[in-house]
């Protein structure tokens, strides 16, 4: 059985520096992301030359959405085979690769998650349930480019 999940959002543009897109140098890439009920997200483009380096952009984003979703998968799976996890820290880097033609694309995200765990005997089941985490991972299983994960675990001191 299937369950389909909807997401629906406003994207409003707010660059327009009086002409518009008459050139790439005329207008601003700054806009709003709005979902009913959330907090609004203010983006630009990843472009240093023309974006703000204190917004997000789209890059940020998935790159955020892939250890976002990787560490809610992974909690998961630890509290349903009974891995206690106290806490959990990702220091996740992506790498986009420029075409020549504009456009690119993400070669791969690293997930390099530090967790803490309850027990010394929970280390090596830990470790193991970020493979079965990326299984189910919705964000992983719909990207193109490979994801990879370096877990470190240590139990509580």
């Amino acid at each position: 059985m299937t369950h389909q999940h909807n997401f629906k959002l406003t994207a409003i543009w707010q660059g327009n520096k009086v002409e518009g897109t008459k050139n790439i140098r005329t207008y601003d890439r700054s806009h709003t992301v709005s979902i009913d009920g959330k907090p609004e997200l203010h983006l630009t483009t990843d472009n240093a030359a023309v974006g703000d380096k204190s917004k997000l952009n789209p890059e940020d984003l998935l790159v955020s959405a892939i250890s976002s979703c990787h560490m809610l998968s992974y909690l998961y799976v630890c509290a349903m085979e009974g891995i206690i996890v106290t806490e959990y820290k990702d220091y996740a880097t992506g790498i986009m690769i420029e075409n020549a033609n504009g456009g690119g694309s993400f070669k791969e995200v690293c997930l390099n998650p530090e967790i803490v765990v309850a027990e010394k005997s929970m280390i090596e089941k830990a470790i193991e349930l970020h493979h079965k985490a990326h299984e189910i991972c919705y964000i992983a299983n719909s990207v193109n480019f490979e994801i990879k994960c370096f877990p470190l675990c240590k139990a509580i001191e």
